[in-house]
């Protein structure tokens, strides 16, 4: 069973379709949960939703992409600190439609994207950056904090890095949904 789910989240001709209609299927699930946002989850889910957005800032203030091996600052203690900011944005924004199992599911469901997403990427970043990676991914784990990697800043931050990987455009985004629910909130409380 858990094999067919993994072949799902691999299928080549889905995960092609997946990245030609993503942005719609954002855009249209953001609609959907401000359309039936329960008010009382607006703060809460905002905290969590800008805890994983700062995760992804950080991430994207520390990573060199396909160049360096991205061993400082969250990725001192993870590998892959940026899925996990984004499980938090998104989890904060399902917040709002004030369902525990739509959470559970959610989660589910990110586990299983995250899990496949990474083994891909980790084996083309094997090829990519050689043994120095290998050694990083013994030392450091792939979703759970562990000892920092030894030689590494974990107070590290690159403006020039978080320019150059797009992060305003990032938190932007995520700002404008925040705000849309903030509005909306507002106008249904009037």
């Amino acid at each position: 069973m858990l094999d067919t789910v993994h072949s799902i989240f691999n299928h080549p001709g889905l995960r092609a379709v997946w990245a030609k209609t993503r942005i719609l299927v954002a855009l249209a699930f953001a609609a959907a949960i401000l359309w039936f946002a329960d008010p009382r989850w607006l703060l809460p889910g905002f905290v969590v939703s800008m805890a994983g957005e700062f995760i992804q800032l950080w991430c994207f203030a520390s990573l060199n992409k396909d160049t360096d091996l991205a061993c400082n600052g969250p990725y001192t203690v993870v590998r892959n600190p940026m899925y996990l900011g984004r499980f938090f944005i998104l989890l904060g924004a399902l917040m709002l439609l004030g369902n525990a199992w739509l959470l559970l599911g959610y989660t589910v469901i990110y586990y299983f994207y995250m899990v496949n997403r990474v083994k891909r990427e980790e084996e083309r970043l094997r090829l990519a950056l050689g043994a120095p990676y290998v050694d990083y991914c013994g030392k450091v784990n792939a979703f759970l904090p562990t000892r920092r990697y030894p030689g590494t800043t974990f107070a590290y931050w690159n403006w020039k890095l978080l320019n150059q990987n797009h992060g305003w455009v990032n938190l932007a985004g995520t700002l404008v949904f925040w705000a849309a629910a903030a509005g909306l909130a507002c106008w249904r409380a009037s």
